[in-house]
């Protein structure tokens, strides 16, 4: 579709709906999502249509197990669930990544499309095995948690990040997972991959890989506020817990970005990429922040992870 018949599906969508006048201001809040529609304008003109990757399962997906533990960081019983790559389970020492939800999620709907098992069980085609073939993957497990609405960053009375390096990785390396230096990756998608990122620049002692998926940020307080007022506790929290600030805290860390031109955390997402060290993966391509995009990235996230732990 060309920009001058989206322009005009836009103006047109905003006139329907009887929230601003015709023309190009009601197209750019469109846009921004402070109207209503972009979403279906998104839908009209195929804006959030994306191609899934040629990823397949390499044979069955190994145990998954499911479990609640108290968290003292957040007060409260947190449930967890980790999958192991095929033909592991409990006991096995293995690199882990962990895996965050994103806003309105929980653990067990970290990934758009997949359970954890599923996740780790993906080969790309070129790894099939056999004569003359790649070889297959690396194993890896994932963890994923309940961490809240919070955005990963701590509040008052709950702290989903403290709960991450206080008490779910070392619980999950009691069980033989990410021991050893940098065995640890992170990952996650929109508010989850805010956090993914946020670990990573806290804790570079854990982590030896982070893949954020249409991470939720923002360029001020302000913003954030304006749009999600649980994101952030104070204008003093953002700016300690800001992944755009602190970007320069994942240098010699092995970074994944991947965002929808038609995502409305792009610009934020544009700035982060801008303050990334050098070397960093960026993704940027059409899809919005939806599930469409969320399920074409996950795949090659998890490869990105599994070839740096």
């Amino acid at each position: 579709m060309t920009p001058h018949r989206r322009l005009v599906l836009r103006a047109l969508l905003a006139s329907a709906i009887g929230v601003v006048a015709v023309g190009a201001v009601g197209a750019e809040l469109a846009d921004h999502e402070v109207i209503p529609g972009k979403s279906v304008l998104d839908d009209i003109d195929g804006a959030c249509d994306v191609s899934s990757p040629a990823f397949a399962y390499y044979g069955t997906p190994g145990q998954e197990i499911s479990g609640t533990f108290y968290s003292a960081a957040r007060r409260r019983a947190v449930g967890y669930t980790i999958g192991y790559p095929p033909g592991h389970g409990p006991g096995d020492e293995l690199p882990l990544v962990v895996m965050l939800h994103g806003e309105g999620g929980n653990h067990k709907s970290a990934l758009t499309s997949l359970k954890p098992a599923q996740a780790v069980a993906l080969r790309d085609p070129g790894t099939s095995g056999g004569h003359g073939a790649k070889a297959q993957p690396k194993p890896v497990a994932m963890v994923t948690v309940d961490g809240g609405r919070g955005y990963w960053n701590p509040h008052p009375g709950d702290n989903p990040m403290g709960m991450l390096t206080g008490e779910l990785i070392p619980m999950c390396q009691r069980r033989g997972l990410g021991r050893g230096p940098r065995r640890i990756g992170a990952m996650g998608i929109s508010m989850g991959g805010y956090g993914a990122l946020l670990l990573a620049e806290k804790h570079p002692e854990l982590i030896g890989a982070v893949a954020a998926i249409s991470p939720a940020v923002w360029t001020s307080y302000t913003q954030a506020k304006a749009v999600n007022a649980e994101a952030y506790a104070s204008a003093a929290d953002f700016a300690a817990d800001d992944a755009v600030t602190h970007a320069s805290a994942l240098a010699g860390i092995p970074v994944r970005v991947a965002a929808g031109y038609d995502d409305p955390f792009y610009p934020g997402v544009q700035a982060l990429a801008r303050k990334l060290p050098h070397g960093a993966v960026t993704e940027f391509g059409k899809g919005c922040h939806t599930g469409p995009f969320f399920t074409e990235q996950e795949p090659p996230s998890v490869a990105f992870l599994r070839a740096h732990l």
